[in-house]
């Protein structure tokens, strides 16, 4: 099994975003998606589009300073 942050993908009504990423951080992203694709057995890489939105939400669910605020202001 992975030992990378991103398991499955889950399919979810996407909500348009757009962005400007860094040239350096894009390779990153394709390079990720290789490894990521390599260690889960897909066929080809997911591309960073798919890959962002799963990596914002881990690091959203991770940050404790996130949670405690957003459960004080609840």
């Amino acid at each position: 099994m992975s030992n990378l942050r991103l398991g499955p993908f889950m399919n979810e009504k996407p909500v348009k975003l757009t962005i400007e990423l860094p040239g350096a951080l894009m390779r990153d992203l394709q390079d990720y998606g290789a490894v990521h694709a390599k260690l889960t057995g897909l066929a080809t890489a997911l591309p960073p589009e798919r890959l962002i939105p799963p990596m914002i939400e881990r690091f959203v669910a991770s940050d404790r300073e996130f949670s405690k605020q957003r459960r004080r202001k609840l």
